[in-house]
């Protein structure tokens, strides 16, 4: 197992309360990782705060790169020095032996990506366990069913291989929502994605998402056409599944654009939003990966 490192790339926005509780439980494992990076997206209120904790608990700070979600998940895996790293958000708490079981995990495969299933509230005989989601051709996402070879992956709640990020990194342009799209480009490049059962992740949130992530660059219906769009017409090529998707985000765009019920995605938005999906299907054809970000 010493031949595996895994470290902990967490991202932090304005919430010191939860970045505390985080690390505590994080520090409270029986097996500890190599290293946890904090990279801080916070207003600089918050700053001096989430520096004291990185500190108190033994963790390299970094501040974040104030461009969304994902730019903050990519600054902090990119300072990471382990073979592995996990990904990991300021609302997360973890059960006993978590990282044990990781390693354990890793050891058994340490090529693929491993994924978790998370609470959504303390685990009880009644608590539902939601497990990672593939994007579907209207943008949301269904559960995986094939826990040993799937296409979702959540950005707060996987395991991947560091070298993964030598060349790819999660999609910046539209910050929340967009970690899904990593799931299915992964997986078409041919790294396989494995769910693990063994251990989970508690996510405890604070105030809802749209309250908690940047609004530069929190554009929801832009970002699930994204990856939509490029998960069916790119990375899991299927025609009838695209057209749903077009016609699907079409009616969506139409109806903001008349004024029938606003759906915050104009038919420009539409438009724009496509021939971004076209610009990043022709970087992966042309094998410009460190392009799509």
């Amino acid at each position: 197992m010493n031949e595996y490192r895994l470290s902990i790339a967490l991202i932090t926005r304005n919430l010191p309360d939860l970045l505390e509780r985080c690390l505590r439980s994080l520090r409270s494992q029986s097996i500890q990782p190599f290293e946890v990076v904090v990279s801080d997206d916070s207003e600089p209120e918050y700053v001096v705060a989430n520096q004291l904790i990185a500190q108190k608990w033994n963790c390299r700070y970094l501040t974040g790169t104030r461009r969304g979600l994902q730019a903050n998940l990519n600054n902090a895996i990119l300072a990471c020095q382990g073979t592995h790293v996990r990904i990991v958000n300021d609302d997360h708490i973890f059960p006993e032996n978590h990282f044990k079981v990781l390693l354990q995990a890793i050891e058994s495969d340490p090529e693929c990506i491993w994924t978790l299933g998370e609470y959504y509230e303390m685990p009880h005989s009644n608590a539902i366990l939601h497990l990672p989601g593939e994007v579907q051709p209207r943008g949301y996402h269904k559960p995986i069913t094939n826990y040993t070879n799937s296409f979702g992956i959540s950005g707060g709640s996987a395991t991947l291989p560091r070298k993964i990020f030598e060349i790819h990194r999660f999609l910046e342009t539209f910050g929340y929502v967009c970690d899904l799209e990593f799931g299915p480009r992964l997986s078409a490049l041919g790294y396989r994605i494995r769910y693990c059962p063994d251990t989970y992740v508690i996510h405890l949130s604070e105030g809802s998402a749209e309250e908690r992530i940047d609004k530069r660059k929190f554009v929801y219906p832009k970002g699930s056409f994204l990856l939509a769009h490029l998960t069916y017409s790119c990375y899991r090529p299927n025609f009838l599944n695209q057209v749903e998707c077009l016609v699907y985000f079409a009616m969506l765009a139409i109806m903001t654009s008349f004024k029938v019920k606003n759906n915050y995605f104009t038919l420009t938005d539409f438009w724009e939003t496509l021939t971004l999906s076209n610009q990043y299907r022709e970087k992966f054809r042309n094998q410009e990966y460190e392009q799509i970000v």
